[in-house]
């Protein structure tokens, strides 16, 4: 018996039927033919250490970052567009609009849950880009329905594994522990706290963490930091015109009775300089060299080529080409659709829950927990495969999803035009035009296609 199943056991409304419940992400099916470690040996001997304290080196890893965040505006605007490409559009519930109760179970899932309001999206993502983990824990009210999820802070939770890399307990699969006290403080099973991880060292391995995208960039902002630093105090120190007074025969009375009068006009604007006796006044000029920054220059390259995107998409698009700033921008559309992924199935989880919750077996429907834009595609992009659909005999709610709209929606508001009092409805919206296509869909292009809604 899984670990849901022994759940539903203790939460299960009456009169409601026991039905098959699916194996939990992490959970191991038993009896299986699986052998051998999951983990490499580095791994086994950590998380020895983890039963006493949590991983040093994420919590160091995430703790980094978050300065890096507070103090330099460049990192707070990678993490702040990031995150709010990643959320844009929102969440959607893609299934076949025939699923009538999962539809409404989510769409009152989506509310009680805040997961219809970006700011909740946006700590999410931000959370999940900046400490490479988004452990949401599942909170249930007094109806037995998931009726929050809270975001969990990562370096405070370690998976309860063995050396093999596997979960020794799923009733007991992840702990909190009081960094300061040094005691776990919270214990949660496996179906209580979801993790999804970025980039983790083994996907199989439930005891690998995920690493915050900018973790492997904090040595050069260190150096970055440094080297403007040092920049600065170079051109207060050598850059300024500098004056050699130079006297001669002067005794040591006459030039401190010259120094103290020409440092004591220094403030003034100084035009003119009188010496009694032989001497002259030579400039000094400044540093020639201060705009040779070369070395900031390739600091900076270096530290955004680990960042999700080109500097270019962040402020710095000096000697930067629109072309190539286009070709570059859809190597970030991807690294968003990745996190997309990841995020919007951590909410599929809770889901789940819910549903089995409310005696509905989720394996039973199709559907998906998705982010309704996906980056890489351009809205024009997106009608003209969506008309294309529609020209190849595709079914309605194929050709809406295709448009990025939501189906479910959609079909409402066409319900409710069809039931309005208008006795004179559009004729344009009263059925299909006719679509014809021309080849030319390319991702710099425009659409190639035609509409024509009259006969």
């Amino acid at each position: 018996m899984s670990v849901i199943s022994r759940f539903l056991e203790r939460h299960r409304a009456r009169g409601q039927s026991a039905q098959a419940s699916p194996v939990l992400p992490g959970e191991t099916e038993t009896p299986n033919t699986e052998r051998g470690s999951r983990t490499t040996q580095e791994n086994q001997l950590k998380y020895l250490y983890r039963h006493m304290w949590v991983d040093p080196e994420l919590r160091s890893a995430i703790l980094d970052i978050r300065h890096m965040d507070r103090i330099d505006g460049r990192v707070k605007k990678i993490h702040k567009r990031t995150a709010s490409s990643a959320v844009q559009g929102g969440l959607i519930l893609e299934t076949s609009s025939a699923n009538r109760r999962i539809i409404r179970a989510w769409d009152a899932f989506q509310r009680r849950l805040h997961l219809d309001r970006m700011e909740k999206l946006k700590s999410d993502a931000r959370g999940l880009f900046m400490e490479g983990n988004l452990p949401l824990q599942w909170v249930l009210g007094p109806d037995n329905r998931v009726a929050a999820c809270i975001r969990m802070p990562t370096e405070t939770i370690v998976p309860n594994v063995t050396g093999t890399g596997r979960f020794e307990n799923p009733q007991q699969a992840y702990q909190q522990h009081d960094l300061s006290s040094g005691r776990v403080i919270a214990t949660f099973p496996l179906w209580q706290l979801s993790l999804v991880r970025l980039t983790p060292d083994n996907y199989d391995d439930l005891g690998a963490m995920g690493r915050p995208y900018l973790d492997a960039t904090r040595s050069v902002w260190k150096k970055l930091c440094m080297t403007e630093e040092d920049l600065v105090i170079r051109r207060r120190t050598r850059a300024p015109l500098r004056l050699a007074h130079i006297l001669k025969g002067m005794s040591s009375e006459d030039v401190d009775k010259y120094r103290a009068a020409v440092e004591e006009e220094k403030t003034d604007i100084t035009t003119d300089f009188y010496v009694n006796g032989d001497g002259r006044v030579d400039a000094i000029q400044g540093d020639a060299s201060l705009d040779q920054i070369a070395d900031v220059s390739y600091l900076l390259d270096t530290f955004f080529s680990g960042a999700p995107a080109p500097k270019g998409i962040f402020g710095y698009n000096e000697g930067l080409s629109r072309d190539v700033l286009q070709d570059l921008k859809n190597d970030y559309f991807e690294e968003i659709d990745a996190l997309q992924d990841t995020q919007a199935y951590v909410y599929e989880l809770g889901f789940q829950l819910d549903l089995l919750l409310q005696g509905i077996n989720p394996d039973n429907a199709e559907f998906t927990v998705k982010f309704a834009e996906r980056r890489t595609d351009t809205p024009n992009q997106r009608a003209d495969r969506a008309l294309k659909l529609q020209a190849l005999g595709a079914s309605r709610e194929t050709v809406w999803r295709a448009a990025g709209l939501n189906p479910t929606a959609e079909l409402k508001q066409r319900e409710a035009e069809q039931k309005s009092n208008d006795p004179y409805p559009d004729p344009g919206n009263m059925g299909s035009g006719n679509v014809s296509i021309t080849p030319g869909n390319q991702p710099k292009g425009q659409s190639a296609t035609t509409i024509s809604t009259r006969g």
